[in-house]
């Protein structure tokens, strides 16, 4: 009995493959985040209606992933604003503790 793990054949998205998936829909790319999401949840919305040829589908699937890897972006750029306020608030109560 072999002791490898079988190949996961789990579908990879085009982000977990490194591909950008922004590029094909530069549309995109300066959304904000809530648009962003808005328009994702009426993908997805779309997709799961169903009623889609394959090629439409296909296209909104593309253009979900985009949106989703803005949304991504926004808010992992979101989280270092964040990380960033709370370190300078840490510094500052440590400078007047001293």
């Amino acid at each position: 009995m072999s002791s490898e793990q079988p190949e996961d054949s789990t579908p990879r998205t085009e982000a977990e493959e490194g591909v950008d998936p922004e590029a094909d829909h530069p549309d995109v790319a300066d959304l904000g985040y809530e648009r962003a999401r808005d328009e994702l949840a009426e993908v997805v919305r779309r997709l799961e209606a169903g009623g889609l040829s394959l090629e439409e589908s296909l296209a909104l699937w593309e253009r979900g992933e985009a949106l989703a890897a803005v949304c991504e972006r926004r808010l992992a750029g979101a989280r270092e604003r964040v990380d960033r306020a709370l370190a300078s608030v840490e510094q500052r109560e440590n400078s007047e503790q001293e």
